[in-house]
C-alpha cells in the first residue's frame, strides 16, 4: 500500500506544478479522491449521477456536512481554478502576467449575468452578500421623513444595518413581523401592503430566511413594491446557487448573493445586482482603483486590489452548477429536505420550526431536539456520527439547523435521522 501524502509532500507537489501536479500524482489521487467527470446521462441516471456529483467535492465520503446555509465546500472545478490562479500570481506577480486577470474577471461578470438572467451592465462583483446589502443601505439617498419597510426575519446585514443607517441619516424603519410557521404568500403580501405609507421608499426582504428556511414571496412582493412606486431589495444569500433564480421574472431593483454558500465557490466573493432603472438612485460608497469594465461596475467596483482568483473560481463554480443542471440542483436539495422533514415528524418530542408545506420552504430546516442540549447534540453528531450541522441560540426559534445541498445523499439524511432518534432515547 502506498504511503499517505504528508503535508511536506503536498507542499512539494503544489510548489512544483500547482493543482495539476497534485491531482495527476497517483498517491495524491488515491488519498484525496481525484475522479472522473460527472455522468453524462445527467439526473435521469438517478443516484449514480448524484454519486458522481458528490465525487466532485474533496470531502471524504464518510463526512456528511449539511450546513450549506453557512458555508459550502468549493466544488472541485472551483477549487482547482482557485489553486491554479492563486499560484499563477504568486509565481509571477508581474503586471504582464496579471494583465490577463481583468478580462477573466469580466468573463465572471458575464457568467453571473447569465446565471441570474440579467445583463453584465447590472452586475457588481463584491466580497459577499453583507457587502452588497450595505452598499445598498449606504448608497440610497434617504433622509428624515422617509421610511424603509423590512421583514423581521432579515439577516443582520439587511436588518441591523438599516436600523444603524437610520440613526445616521434620519429616516425611519418599519418592520413587518415574522410569523411561525410560515403563513403563506397571501398573508405576507397583505401585511406588507398594509404597512406601506406615503413615506415608504423601499421594501427589503430575505428571499429564503437563514433562521428556519421560510421562502418569502419575492415575485409578489416585488410586484407590490413597484405598483406603489417603491424600490425592492432581495437578499439572496440563501437562494443564489440553491434555487433556479430568475431575476428577469422576479424583477427586484437589488439582489445580493455570496459565492461561499450554495454556489460552492471560493470564499470572499459575491454579487450585487442593480436593475438599470435603479442605478441612478444609488451612490457608490467606495472610491479607489481597478473598476469593472461595463455598466455599473465602472463606478461601483473600484475596490482597489482584489483577489481575482476567487472571481475566476466563482465562474468555474457557476459553470459546474450549470452543467449539473440548476433546476436539478434545486429539486435535489428540496427532495433531501422533504426526506429530512418527513423523518423529523416521526421522532417524538421534537419541535420543528420550518414550515411543513413544501412550497413555503427550500433547503433550510430548524428544530428543537426535545429536551436535549442542542450544542451537545451537534458535537455528538459530528464526533460520533460524522454529520456536520450547526446550532442556533438566542430567543428566536433556537435549536438545530440543517441545510442539505446537492452534494449530500439520502443516506446522510438517514444517518442524521437515525442518530437524532438514538440520542433522544439515550441522551448525549
Amino acid at each position: 500500500m502506498a504511503a499517505p501524502v504528508t503535508r511536506r509532500d503536498f507542499a512539494r507537489l503544489f510548489a512544483v506544478g500547482g493543482s495539476a501536479a497534485l491531482f495527476a500524482n497517483p498517491t495524491y489521487a488515491r488519498e484525496y479522491g481525484a475522479v472522473a467527470d460527472i455522468l453524462p446521462a445527467g439526473p435521469s441516471a438517478g443516484e449514480p449521477f448524484w454519486t458522481s456529483v458528490r465525487e466532485q467535492f474533496v470531502m471524504p465520503p464518510d463526512l456528511g456536512v449539511m450546513n450549506a446555509a453557512n458555508l459550502c465546500p468549493a466544488s472541485r472545478p472551483a477549487l482547482e481554478a482557485l489553486t491554479r490562479e492563486s499560484r499563477s500570481v504568486d509565481v509571477d506577480p508581474s503586471p504582464n502576467n496579471r494583465a490577463r486577470l481583468m478580462p477573466e474577471k469580466e468573463q465572471t461578470r458575464t457568467a453571473l449575468a447569465a446565471f441570474l438572467r440579467v445583463t453584465p451592465e447590472e452586475i457588481v462583483i463584491t466580497r459577499n452578500t453583507s457587502e452588497g446589502n450595505n452598499m445598498i443601505s449606504n448608497g440610497l439617498d434617504l433622509k428624515a421623513g422617509d421610511e424603509v419597510l423590512l421583514h423581521e426575519d432579515n439577516h443582520p446585514s439587511n436588518l441591523v444595518a438599516w436600523h444603524e443607517k437610520a440613526k445616521r441619516f434620519g429616516f425611519s424603519v418599519v418592520v413587518v413581523p415574522q410569523k411561525n410557521p410560515h403563513p403563506g404568500t397571501e398573508y405576507y403580501v397583505d401585511a406588507f401592503a398594509k404597512a406601506i405609507t406615503p413615506r415608504t421608499r423601499l421594501i427589503s426582504i430575505t428571499h429564503l430566511t437563514s433562521t428556519v428556511g421560510d421562502l418569502m414571496p419575492a415575485r409578489e412582493l416585488s410586484a407590490l413594491a413597484h405598483s406603489r412606486g417603491l424600490l425592492f431589495q432581495l437578499d439572496g444569500a440563501q437562494s443564489f446557487g440553491l434555487l433556479d433564480v430568475n431575476l428577469a421574472d422576479i424583477q427586484p431593483d437589488f439582489y445580493t448573493g455570496s459565492s461561499h454558500k450554495w454556489p460552492c465557490g471560493a470564499r470572499e466573493c459575491g454579487v450585487l445586482y442593480v436593475k438599470t432603472s435603479a442605478q441612478p438612485k444609488l451612490w457608490p460608497t467606495v472610491y479607489s482603483a481597478y473598476p469593472g469594465a461595463v455598466g455599473l461596475s465602472k463606478t461601483f467596483e473600484s475596490f482597489g486590489q482584489r483577489d481575482e482568483a476567487t472571481m475566476i473560481a466563482l465562474h468555474a463554480a457557476l459553470d459546474f452548477q450549470t452543467k449539473v443542471g440548476r433546476a436539478a440542483i434545486e429539486q435535489r436539495a428540496r427532495a433531501l429536505t422533504t426526506q429530512l422533514m418527513d423523518g423529523l415528524a416521526r421522532i417524538p418530542g421534537l419541535t420543528v420550526w420550518t414550515s411543513p408545506v413544501a412550497a413555503r420552504r427550500a433547503a433550510v430546516v430548524s428544530f428543537v431536539p426535545g429536551s436535549l442540549d442542542a450544542n451537545k447534540l451537534a458535537t455528538a453528531l459530528y464526533e460520533k456520527d460524522r454529520i456536520g450541522i450547526t446550532t442556533r441560540g438566542g430567543k428566536d426559534r433556537p435549536g438545530i439547523r440543517v441545510s442539505p445541498h446537492f452534494y449530500n445523499t439520502p443516506q446522510e439524511v438517514d444517518r442524521l435521522l437515525a442518530a437524532v432518534t438514538k440520542y433522544t432515547k439515550t441522551g448525549v
